[in-house]
């Protein structure tokens, strides 16, 4: 029996195609206008796909991840605003749980509480944040090596960091600071926003999966969002995700 593969989803075409061509023995499923790329990554059997933009094309995606292809896992990487006070550009977020920061459904529910699920968190399965955060620390070391010391002074990035903790999802690019005070006010302990990351993990929770998200700050979800965005994605945050994903993958091998 062919082993379950890792779902490894991308949130930027960047990321993927930074992945893509380290595949061994590609091959490509089209369901549902999404491509899905199968194969291995340091022997590792994997599927990569684009998450699309959005918690419903990220849940469709999840959902087509796990029934077609069996993921034993998904791990969800891209940007995010930080939130976090201590949390900056250039950065990364593993989370440890996840929210929707638009679900609303009061006064017959909870305000963030999903309706009939009891819960407005979903966590990250533990081992697999442990094993991304493990291997982003040792990216983070090695940023000024992989990504240019002038790219990073061009991005204002220095001695960047790995944080752990919540991440919170909407269907809204989050780019002014008065949403940005309004989300840290609502929800102190999170660390960034982004718009795909809560969805996939109840997702995963439904099917009893694990999950795992880590995201590269790329902004501070303020007036300033916008700002070089696409550079950013190419000459940083895809890079992180080559190097984090790559050294994931040989940490779980070794633990086989």
């Amino acid at each position: 029996m062919a082993a379950r593969p890792l779902a490894i989803v991308s949130a930027m075409h960047e990321e993927l195609h930074a992945l893509l061509p380290l595949l061994h023995e590609p091959a490509v499923t089209t369901i549902a206008n999404r491509r899905f790329h199968s194969g291995r990554l340091h022997g590792q059997a994997v599927v990569l796909v684009l998450s699309g933009i959005g918690k419903v094309a990220a849940a469709s995606t999840a959902a087509l991840l796990i029934h077609e292809f069996d993921a034993s896992a998904i791990v969800l990487t891209g940007v995010a605003g930080g939130l976090g006070a201590d949390v900056r550009v250039g950065d990364i977020v593993v989370a440890s749980q996840t929210l929707q920061h638009d679900m609303d459904a009061s006064p017959i529910f909870p305000r963030y509480e999903v309706p009939l699920t009891g819960r407005s968190r979903f966590d990250a399965d533990a081992a697999l944040a442990d094993v991304l955060a493990a291997s982003a620390d040792d990216c983070m070391r090695d940023a000024e090596a992989a990504i240019g010391r002038s790219h990073l002074q061009d991005f204002g990035i220095d001695s960047p960091r790995v944080h752990r903790g919540l991440i919170v999802s909407g269907d809204r690019f989050v780019s002014t600071a008065a949403e940005s005070r309004a989300l840290v006010q609502a929800l102190p302990d999170a660390l960034a926003v982004e718009m795909e990351g809560a969805a996939v993990a109840q997702v995963c929770a439904d099917f009893g999966r694990p999950f795992a998200l880590m995201r590269t700050i790329s902004d501070r979800a303020d007036d300033d969002a916008h700002a070089d965005f696409s550079r950013f994605i190419a000459e940083v945050a895809s890079v992180y995700t080559r190097a984090v994903v790559l050294d994931a993958l040989e940490r779980i091998a070794a633990t086989r």
